[in-house]
């Protein structure tokens, strides 16, 4: 099963799509669970593809190749996944911030989060503060999640974080924000409720505020 889990991985690192889709039928016709497969092969994958990002080993073009395999393999697993919907489990937007068009990390979280049974409601990229306000409104959302690649841009978590203060939504709405430039102390700084590295520990994070939400 290991096996399978790197194989995929490989794929993904390599920006192979035929042999992405190749390792996820495989896993399919293995047995593997679909999940773990996301999870340990493509998300594994995406990670190490993201140190070869910021190392500059792997240029854009990797990673969206990288990205493409990746996409082409979920595409594959997802309609297996055993895990249901979660009720009331709560709701998630997630977006990437203004003046910042890098999605592919939220779009793994998204990924991750959907195929585990969430609601998520995904922003976009390049999205406004007012913007996040407003659909976090509409929707009712219990979180709101942000991811920024740009050092420039990471800014408007900020924003957004001083906003639902300033609509008394500060502690109602829980805030994660996400992506290179970001770090445990700046989330303190902005009073973000949480950070993330990658998507496995973003989800785990975000399963963390939805139970503190619960409990309440």
């Amino acid at each position: 099963m290991q096996e399978i889990f790197e194989e995929l991985s490989k794929a993904v690192i390599a920006g192979d799509e035929n042999g992405a889709k190749k390792n996820a039928e495989i896993a399919l016709k293995s047995n593997v669970d679909a999940y773990e497969a996301i999870i340990k092969g493509c998300n594994g994958g995406m990670k190490i593809v993201g140190q070869k990002f910021a190392s500059h080993e792997y240029f854009l073009p990797e990673v969206l190749a990288s990205a493409s395999a990746m996409y082409a393999a979920v595409d594959i697993l997802k309609p297996h996944i055993k895990i249901g919907k979660v009720e009331g489990h709560g709701k998630i937007l997630i977006g990437t911030v203004e003046g910042d068009t890098h999605d592919i990390g939220k779009n793994i979280v998204k990924i991750i989060l959907e195929t585990a049974g969430y609601e998520v409601h995904d922003a976009g990229r390049d999205v406004p503060k007012k913007e996040f306000i407003k659909k976090a409104t509409e929707i009712g959302a219990d979180i709101i999640a942000m991811s920024a690649l740009l050092t420039t841009t990471i800014p408007v978590m900020k924003s957004v974080a001083s906003s639902l203060d300033d609509f008394g939504m500060k502690g109602k709405i829980k805030v994660i924000i996400g992506g290179s430039p970001t770090s445990p102390g700046y989330a303190k700084e902005i009073g973000a409720d949480a950070w993330a590295p990658d998507a496995t520990k973003a989800v785990k994070e975000i399963e963390r505020l939805l139970e503190g939400i619960q409990k309440k």
